[in-house]
């Protein structure tokens, strides 16, 4: 089952976004098991939305590429944990 995952950076940039998403992203692609994202300025900050293809996909982007980059500081990149929710999908559409 697919599962989603959305991130808020409260006080995020598009610059910060760029940073980041350099530091954890193939360049020019998703990480293995990704399927969606979807990213932009959002009411107090920066949102991203992602799809998984399955929540172990996302948790093993999360535990082997994510937190360790952020934790080890990305030049430029959000500076905090954001705020997040994860759900399964229960649907999924697309034009």
């Amino acid at each position: 089952m697919a599962y989603g995952v959305v991130h808020q950076f409260p006080g995020g940039t598009r610059e910060q976004y760029e940073a980041s998403i350099a530091a954890v992203h193939p360049a020019g692609g998703l990480p293995t098991g990704q399927i969606f994202h979807a990213a932009g300025p959002s009411a107090d900050g920066w949102t991203i939305v992602a799809i998984h293809d399955s929540q172990e996909s996302w948790e093993a982007f999360r535990d082997n590429i994510l937190v360790p980059r952020m934790q080890e500081g990305i030049d430029g990149g959000f500076a905090a944990q954001p705020a997040e929710t994860t759900f399964p999908v229960h649907n999924q559409a697309s034009a």
